[in-house]
């Protein structure tokens, strides 16, 4: 039993992989029946999870280390991407996760003007406050963002989002440019940055920013931002063909 668990186990590669039963009982060599039956018993252990995109590793599985693992596939696979936004906008690029109401930033790339900028690796803002936190927010269901935050909200400048029903105004906008989220000194006075989210069957699994000068064009860069969305997409999807594509749903 446990050989076909481990066999079963080791076709999740990265916490982005999604497999139907199809897929896992063919790659397997195991019976139909048998394949779902332990999937069933995994899903109840929270090892797995099962969506409608099929199956994936489940909150036990990825609190072995499995959100690491995909923090540095994530920015291992926009690395390049970022560099070269940096280079063409001459501005400084983010990427970073949702994490329940903050962010969490997983690369800064830019040069000497990252200096400037005050935020780092490894380091946490206000989601509601960034470009890069409204382009994730703005793909969860109306009722998380409501279970994320009260009515009134923290505010960290005067341009700050400070209530719900505001937050709620900002998101839909950013759905309707289609997913492009815009923030001019409502995190850092003085600073603006324009983001979107790379997005997955369950939602958005991270975002890329470029930040500069509030007082800019900032709509200037936003398709230099969409290629380089697509491009980390296109570099986290690399996969067998039998694998299905883990993330879909771009902007743009």
């Amino acid at each position: 039993m446990m050989e076909r668990v481990t066999l079963i186990m080791d076709l999740f590669e990265r916490p982005t992989t999604h497999l139907s039963l199809e897929a896992v009982s063919r790659r397997t060599q195991l019976p139909r029946s048998t394949t779902h039956r332990i999937l069933d018993q995994l899903v109840r252990l929270d090892w797995l999870c099962h969506t409608a995109a099929g199956y994936t590793l489940g909150t036990r599985a990825l609190g072995l280390g499995g959100r690491e693992i995909g923090h540095s596939a994530l920015r291992a696979a926009a690395a390049p991407h970022l560099l070269d936004l940096a280079v063409r906008t001459r501005m400084v690029v983010h990427l970073a996760v949702l994490d329940g109401p903050e962010i969490y930033y997983l690369d800064k790339v830019g040069g000497r003007a990252a200096v400037d900028i005050p935020s780092q690796v490894g380091g946490r803002a206000v989601a509601h406050c960034t470009g890069l936190g409204k382009a994730m927010l703005a793909w969860l269901p109306p009722e998380e963002i409501d279970a994320r935050y009260t009515q009134v909200i923290e505010r960290r400048t005067p341009h700050s989002i400070g209530r719900l029903d505001q937050l709620h105004r900002e998101l839909a906008l950013v759905r309707r440019r289609n997913g492009l989220a815009i923030d001019r000194g409502e995190c850092f006075p003085e600073l603006g940055c324009v983001g979107l989210a790379l997005r997955g069957p369950e939602g958005p699994i991270g975002a890329v920013s470029v930040v500069g000068d509030g007082r800019s064009p900032l709509e200037l860069v936003a398709p230099l931002v969409v290629n380089a969305v697509r491009a980390v997409s296109d570099e986290l999807l690399a996969a067998p063909p039998s694998q299905p594509r883990a993330v879909s749903g771009l902007a743009g």
